[in-house]
This record gives C-alpha cells, sequence and structure tokens, in this order.
C-alpha cells in the first residue's frame, strides 16, 4: 500500500488529482445505500411497506408472476403513490378488451403507464371510435405494448385507421395492419401510391385488400427504394403482368421483400442449372417469379443456419432437387444434420447430396450404424458427412454391415435381399397369352404331308 501511495506521489498534478478523485467515487459508492437495505422505520416507512405489499398482492391475483413483483414495482414507483382501486379498476378495463392472462402481463410489463387510470381512459375511448367491433384483442395487445416506446398517441391510431378505411380496406385486413404496424403513422396519399403499384401490375381491389391481409408490412415499405426499382425489374426481365400478380397473390412477403437485384440473380441462377431435364422442367412449370421465389426462400432458409449466400446458391446449383422440396423438410435435414450428427452447416458446400437424398430411408440407418461401431470403438478412423452419404448402398454395407454381423438389423439387411418392386400385377401375363386352338387329325396329317415335301421335294 505505501508503495502505491509512493507511485500516486511521483505523478503529475493531473493524474493525481485524477487518481484521488477515482478513489474518492470508489469511498462515496460504498457509502450509497443498496435496494435492499430495509426501509425507514416509522409511520412513513411503515406505511409504504403496506402499500407496497398491497400492490404486489394485488398484481399477483392478475398474474403476475412473484419472482418479478420487486423488481417491477422498484422501477415503477409512481404505483406506490396511485389508488389501489384505480389500478384495480385499469386491470379490469384491460381484461374488458379481451386479453387473456399472459397478454395482460405483457402488456402491463411493456408498458407499466397502462396503470394510470387517465392514461386508459384515453386509448378504451379510441378504441371505440375507430369503428371496428369488435376490437382485436391482440392489436390492443400489440398497440398498448408499443405506446410508451414508440411514443403512439390514441390520435395516432385514429388517423391510421380512416386513412385505411378510406382505401377501401375491410375491416379485417385494416385490423391486421394496425396489429402488425402499430407504430407507422399512415395517411391515405402514402396508402394510395403504394396501392399504385399494384394497380399497374393489374391486381383488382380484392387481390389488393388479400395482398395487404397476407403481408401488411407492403405498406411501409419505400416506394422509391423498394417498390419502384421492383417494378422496373419486373419490365427488364420481360415478365408477364399476369404471372407477377399471381406471384404476388400467393406469396407476397417473399417476392415484395426481395432486395434490387435479387430478383434478376435468382432468374440467372435459375436459367445456368444444369440438370436432368425433367427435374428443370418440374421446376419452371410455374414460371420464372415463382421459381425464383422457392429459390429465394431456400437460400435465405440456409442463410439463416450460417451460410453465405455465395454458398447458399452453391448448395441449390449443385443440387437443384432441394429447389422442389418443401421447406420443412430441408429444415428437418438441417436439424439432423446438426443437433443429432452433430457436423457443421458448412459441410452442405462439400456435401450438397445430403439435402437430396430420403433422411429415413437412407441418412438414419446409415448414422445409426456408425454410432451402433463408434459405440464399440470398433471404428478406427473418422467418419465424415462425405464418407456417411456419397458411397451407394452396397458399397457402404460392405465397408460398414458385412465385416459386423449385429449391424444387419440395424442397417436392414443385405442389398440384395430387398424385394424388387414388380412394374406389373401378378398373373398380369396370362391377359396376353394367345388363345389355344384344338387340332384335328386332318390338320396333322396335313403338317406332315408338308413337312415330307419339304424333304422329298
Amino acid at each position: 500500500m505505501g508503495s502505491a501511495r509512493t507511485a500516486l506521489s511521483k505523478l503529475p498534478l493531473r493524474r493525481r488529482a485524477a487518481g484521488e478523485g477515482f478513489a474518492a467515487g470508489r469511498q462515496a459508492i460504498r457509502s450509497l445505500p443498496s435496494f435492499t437495505e430495509a426501509p425507514p422505520s416509522g409511520a412513513g416507512g411503515d406505511s409504504l411497506v403496506r402499500r407496497r405489499s398491497s400492490l404486489a398482492n394485488l398484481l399477483q391475483r392478475y398474474g403476475f408472476p412473484s419472482s418479478t413483483l420487486t423488481w417491477f414495482i422498484r422501477c415503477n414507483r409512481f404505483l406506490l403513490d396511485s389508488e389501489q382501486d384505480d389500478v384495480q379498476r385499469c386491470m379490469k378495463v384491460l381484461l374488458s378488451f379481451g386479453l387473456s392472462q399472459d397478454s395482460l402481463v405483457s402488456v402491463v410489463s411493456f408498458c407499466p403507464r397502462v396503470l394510470e387510470l387517465g392514461f386508459l381512459r384515453r386509448w378504451e375511448l379510441a378504441f371505440s371510435q375507430i369503428g371496428l367491433s369488435p376490437v382485436p384483442p391482440f392489436m390492443v395487445q400489440r398497440i398498448l405494448e408499443q405506446s410508451w416506446r414508440c411514443r403512439i398517441e390514441p390520435e395516432d391510431v385514429r388517423r391510421s385507421c380512416q386513412a385505411l378505411s378510406q382505401a377501401g380496406f375491410c375491416k379485417r385486413t385494416v385490423a391486421k395492419v394496425l396489429e402488425k404496424l402499430p407504430s407507422t403513422r399512415m395517411n391515405f396519399p402514402g396508402i394510395n401510391r403504394r396501392l399504385g403499384f399494384l394497380k399497374e401490375i393489374g391486381c383488382s381491389k380484392e387481390e389488393i385488400d388479400r395482398i395487404v391481409f397476407s403481408f401488411p408490412g407492403f405498406l411501409g415499405l419505400s416506394l422509391e427504394l423498394r417498390l419502384q426499382p421492383l417494378l422496373e425489374e419486373f419490365r427488364e426481365l420481360n415478365l408477364e403482368d399476369d404471372e407477377v400478380r399471381k406471384s404476388l397473390i400467393e406469396s407476397p412477403r417473399a417476392l415484395l421483400t426481395m432486395q434490387t437485384g435479387e430478383l434478376p440473380r435468382c432468374v440467372e441462377f435459375l436459367r445456368s442449372l444444369k440438370c436432368r431435364l425433367p427435374i428443370k422442367d418440374r421446376i419452371l412449370c410455374e414460371g420464372p417469379v415463382r421459381a425464383s421465389i422457392r429459390v429465394k426462400l431456400r437460400v435465405d432458409l440456409l442463410c439463416r443456419h450460417g451460410l453465405i449466400r455465395r454458398d447458399a446458391f452453391k448448395v441449390l446449383w449443385k443440387e437443384p432437387r432441394t429447389i422442389l422440396y418443401e421447406l420443412d423438410d430441408i429444415q428437418t435435414k438441417i436439424d439432423f444434420l446438426i443437433h443429432t450428427m452433430g457436423f457443421g452447416i458448412d459441410w452442405l458446400v462439400e456435401v450438397p447430396e445430403y439435402l437430396g437424398v430420403n433422411l429415413q430411408k437412407l441418412v438414419v440407418p446409415r448414422y445409426n450404424v456408425i454410432e451402433h461401431l463408434r459405440s464399440k470403438k470398433a471404428l478406427g478412423f473418422q467418419v465424415d458427412l462425405r464418407l456417411l452419404i456419397k458411397p451407394s448402398r452396397n458399397k457402404f454395407y460392405n465397408m460398414f454391415v458385412k465385416p459386423y454381423p449385429d449391424c444387419e438389423g440395424i442397417f436392414g439387411g443385405p442389398p440384395g435381399d430387398a424385394n424388387p418392386k414388380r412394374r406389373h400385377p401378378a398373373g398380369l401375363w396370362t391377359l396376353f397369352k394367345p388363345p389355344a386352338y384344338p387340332q384335328t387329325k386332318e390338320d396333322v396329317r396335313t403338317m406332315k404331308l408338308f413337312m415330307e415335301s419339304l424333304v422329298n421335294p
């Protein structure tokens, strides 16, 4: 300690002052009272404890978890100054919106001001004036949760609802938009300009309503930065408006969220595929736009698991059958690869065939054989994904199953034991058997005379 003081005394004046200030700050921090200290004794302290206990009991009765009550009350001390009857009235108003117990706790946690009676009465009046009857509970939950953080006022919700109704949307679509975009301030001119993008493609009023209901985020997209460049790409690729319109109705989110240049890249990728003609015909049978959407969704799925976009396109290019498979099937294979077999997602770049084979018929039996041999310590080398997937059934059987008879039942027997699938029903050959005609003695005598004439001309 003495050496530290000596070293401090040798420092320049500014550095010494900083060191002394730091030490004084640490001493001041030590002297601060902690939150866990007991409240002051006396009538005021007892009253504070009673109010805190009463408020905690009230919140706990409405489903608030007891583990977070102390922290919640400490962070929102205004509740201790509120009347308990007012807090209870706020709870009843929230329940009158149709909120479940979990939704009620979520709203109170995200926006504690809903326990102020005046604040909540303003929102109650706003929900009664927006023209939606009944008001969807989930929409109320989303708006109230975002009201404090995004500074949403009841008047903002009324204006947005009025603009959506003026644009011609049905009540179900209006509720969906307010539920998904509670913090977006909407006006009729802005909505009308975005709807002009859909009308230029040829969408009818009912189709526009369906698209916005499926993807409310469309009304939050930038017209200059996203929608107009996408329309120009449609024109440059010479895509038919009818095909684009049908693709928008089926998958609005996937098509409208494409970045600039993503659609031309997917179309060019599809044109460069080198695979069997039947597979390519199945991929492009619904048109290049829908095929590009399928490519985008599968690339996004692979990227969410850690692949870069270039490697994701490479996987699809090497194994085009992946474009035809459903996303749930691809997700199941990836989960089995990562969580069960313990391989990284990068292995798909080296072995893209993994996504094209049958998981239950090929991958699972081989993996079970390898795990059985590994548990017996019968493997003298590491079996990677390449050695697990690429060998044929006969080669894998000769390498890992045939030398170990106990693996026969796990693998399912040798390849030749499987009964080949019949191409035709049993007994079908009898239908093609020529009819038999009875031979008379005259026919036999005629045949003999004919044969003798050939021998003795």
